[in-house]
């Protein structure tokens, strides 16, 4: 995992609504990998198929409770979980948090919350890989994609949003080979990305204020005319 945003995140809830409307958060908020469940069985297949790098899990579920679903995930992977839960109780906070979830946050919640809560429990439980996370250099640029700020080499430094940096993670990934613009979309939007691509455009346009010496006439974001846009520059640790 190079950034935060790379992690493989969990997410179970039996309310379909609620389980798209996170989704689509994370994936705005440029985690690029969420995977759902309605109900324990679903989870613990998934938890199988792949070990995740947080899970996000609701307490009453159709065939069990998330305290029992936590206690044996746990018992597979040591993986960092935070419950949310309608069951605002002093008791079942503490109880959930007193088996060894990261935290609790209860329902209804502000989304922006939740995205907080998840960042600093990634940032916190990986903050050891995080730290060899690369850094792409472009010309005198320098854009350092863990904490997602661009230094420039006039000395000014410019945070990326999460978008931004989940374009140029991609693109980076790729760096040197065309990024088509349905790929881009995928990577920050993710299956459902119809209609942003429009949006796109605005971000490269962004970007390329913050990396470019001159926007106007990119040398290392090119666009390849009805395709996509390539990436130029080196990464190093």
């Amino acid at each position: 995992m190079t950034t935060i945003h790379d992690a493989d995140i969990l997410l179970v809830d039996d309310n379909p609504d609620l389980l798209a409307l996170v989704t689509d958060n994370l994936h705005t908020a440029g985690y690029k990998t969420v995977r759902t469940a309605a109900d324990c069985a679903a989870a613990q297949a998934e938890f199988a198929r792949r070990r995740p790098e947080l899970m996000i899990l609701d307490i009453n579920l159709p065939d069990g409770d998330g305290f029992a679903l936590f206690r044996d995930l746990r018992a597979r992977a040591d993986v960092p979980a935070l419950f949310l839960s309608a069951r605002d109780a002093d008791a079942d906070r503490l109880f959930g948090l007193g088996l060894g979830a990261d935290d609790y946050l209860t329902k209804p919640f502000l989304m922006q919350e939740l995205l907080l809560r998840v960042q600093h429990i990634l940032q916190r439980t990986y903050r050891a890989e995080l730290h060899r996370a690369p850094v792409l250099t472009l010309g005198d640029c320098r854009v350092d994609l863990h904490d997602a700020l661009v230094r420039r080499g006039d000395g000014t430094t410019l945070p990326l949003t999460a978008t931004e940096r989940a374009l140029l993670q991609k693109l980076a990934d790729e760096r040197g080979h065309i990024v088509t613009y349905d790929a881009l979309c995928g990577a920050v939007w993710g299956a459902d990305y119809y209609g942003y691509e429009n949006s796109l455009n605005v971000h490269i346009r962004h970007l390329r204020e913050k990396i470019e010496p001159d926007p106007g006439r990119p040398q290392w974001l090119v666009t390849v005319r009805g395709i996509g846009y390539k990436l130029m520059g080196e990464m190093t640790s």
